[in-house]
């Protein structure tokens, strides 16, 4: 437990205090399949006659989302990823690691779904034996609620918040929207603060979320 948490701990009740401990250092993972624009746009762009017409012939395929969000903060890390094999959730969860790190998170479990790259020798190696590994209940992914909830946000606030021309115009505003989703965006479920303000602010509030 991290230094002012533990200065503040005696002040909250027995049942904050289980939470807190509870709650703690949680990374909630996930990978959001989303279907690729194609150059010139898709039928939100072109209308969904011209617009599937338009998907058929360019065949644009998906991109993946690999999301890795703090239980405690909703502090997240994501990048868009072209597969969800298990080497590449593997390699991501390095370099999540190594973010959260950077934020002063060490991390001690993670939550995933049963999908086969969370499943696998190379995922389970990149984790270590100091991080405990929890998996959902099979369709049960509201079990894994705070990546499900940034989920939706993404969905609406970036992936289909404009009418994007092409895949490649709809990525080159990803980081700034997680930046602002991060730094900029208030959270109800955290009290209104941002996921950053939550990670550093000093006086808990009397319950984690």
């Amino acid at each position: 437990m991290s230094a002012w948490k533990q200065s503040t701990a005696a002040e909250l009740s027995p049942e904050s205090l289980a939470a807190l401990i509870r709650n703690e250092n949680l990374i909630h993972i996930d990978i959001k399949k989303l279907g690729r624009i194609p150059e010139g746009g898709g039928h939100r762009k072109l209308g969904r006659t011209i617009g599937n017409r338009h998907n058929k012939k360019h065949r644009p395929g998906y991109a993946y989302l690999h999301h890795a969000v703090d239980d405690h903060s909703r502090l997240a890390y994501s990048e868009i990823l072209t597969d969800e094999r298990k080497e590449t959730a593997a390699q991501f969860w390095d370099r999540a690691n190594a973010f959260f790190s950077q934020h002063g998170i060490t991390v001690r479990r993670v939550m995933t779904d049963n999908g086969a790259c969370y499943r696998s020798k190379v995922f389970a190696e990149s984790l270590g034996a100091e991080i405990k590994h929890k998996k959902t209940r099979p369709y049960r992914p509201q079990t894994n609620g705070k990546v499900e909830r940034f989920n939706r946000t993404l969905a609406s606030e970036w992936a289909y918040a404009e009418f994007y021309t092409s895949e490649t115009a709809r990525a080159a505003t990803y980081d700034d929207w997680l930046h602002h989703y991060n730094h900029h965006r208030a959270h109800t479920g955290i009290g209104g603060l941002t996921p950053i303000e939550r990670l550093h602010v000093h006086n808990l509030p009397g319950s984690y979320n």
